[in-house]
């Protein structure tokens, strides 16, 4: 491609041709009539011949000029019809990236209401487990579990909700496997049995002779794997509840015993620092925020508090960079 000249000087020439007045093009670019001349020398210098002529009070175009005029006029429209598509596109979709668990688990099924209430906003979800690089990535929104908030400078965290874990299983599975005490999970079949969700469900506990399971039996990587086979009354899976409140609420799947453990992680949504007053992100925060508190209802064990109000765990405060 070959060199172009300063886009400023470019742009200060199309509006001195438009109007064929350097103190009418200083006007509509917020310029000194000075800094008009500057640059159309500037581009006269470049080009090595004259674009403008003086006559009368005003400036005319000279043939050159007049060659240049409407190809220049035509590419700016062009850009500006190109940045007002991208503006557009921008404002309508909304581009969110979500961890696997809460995405499969709780956002799918519900996603559908905010659609419904914003009909004119496109959600794009991406659903991974690998952090991305907010500050330099299409995304608007993430939402992560971890038991920090996200320390990124330019970046907003702020605290969702906790994830607190215990045995589930199907009305079919404890049928055939009975569950009458918590001694009576030593014996049945238990999902990812390694997994340590068991030992902090267990080590609620101290009246069981409970061991560190060894790698045995059906073993995933993921809670919604772990959640499918429950569902498949393959055995009993230690899983967050929150995850699965429409399963539990339909029988689908039964909360064996009341105690939970606290994983201490959380979820955590995170935004840019400068998209915080994005309407789009706006009304998708507002949403989520009372989504989460509608599923949780009361709160009995405090999956809403955040973590710096906790007694039992450092501060961990939203903030912002």
């Amino acid at each position: 491609m070959a060199p172009l000249p300063p886009l400023a000087a470019i742009r200060v020439f199309e509006a001195a041709a438009r109007h064929e007045n350097y103190s009418r093009a200083a006007e509509e670019l917020a310029l000194t009539q000075a800094g008009v001349s500057y640059q159309i020398k500037l581009l006269e210098e470049r080009l090595g011949a004259p674009l403008f002529v003086r006559r009368g009070r005003g400036v005319a175009l000279t043939e050159l000029g007049r060659r240049i005029a409407p190809r220049a006029t035509e590419a700016f429209a062009i850009l500006g019809d190109a940045f007002s598509a991208a503006r557009a596109e921008n404002e309508s979709v909304l581009n969110v990236t979500v961890s696997g668990t809460f995405a499969t688990n709780w956002l799918a099924a519900r996603i559908g209401d905010f659609n419904i209430a914003r009909p004119e906003l496109a959600v794009r979800l991406d659903v991974t487990d690998r952090l991305v690089d907010m500050t330099a990535s299409e995304f608007d929104i993430a939402i992560r579990g971890t038991q920090t908030p996200p320390r990124t400078p330019g970046l907003v965290s702020e605290f969702l909700v906790h994830q607190m874990v215990t045995p589930m299983a199907t009305p079919e599975f404890l049928g055939r496997h009975p569950v009458r005490s918590r001694g009576d999970l030593l014996d049945v079949p238990r999902i990812s049995p390694s997994d340590e969700w068991w030992d902090l469900w267990f080590g609620l506990f101290d009246d069981l002779a409970y061991e560190s399971a060894r790698p045995k039996g059906l073993l995933f990587d993921s809670q919604v794997l772990d959640g499918n086979a429950a569902l498949a009354s393959h055995g009993v899976a230690v899983l967050s509840p929150l995850m699965f409140r429409r399963e539990i609420a339909t029988g689908m799947l039964v909360q064996i015993f009341p105690e939970m453990a606290d994983d201490h992680r959380c979820f955590w949504l995170v935004y840019p620092e400068h998209k915080r007053r994005l309407t789009k992100v706006r009304m998708f925060r507002e949403w989520l925020m009372r989504s989460l508190r509608e599923a949780v209802g009361d709160d009995p064990l405090g999956m809403l508090v955040p973590p710096d109000q906790r007694a039992d765990s450092p501060g961990f405060p939203s903030h912002s960079g």
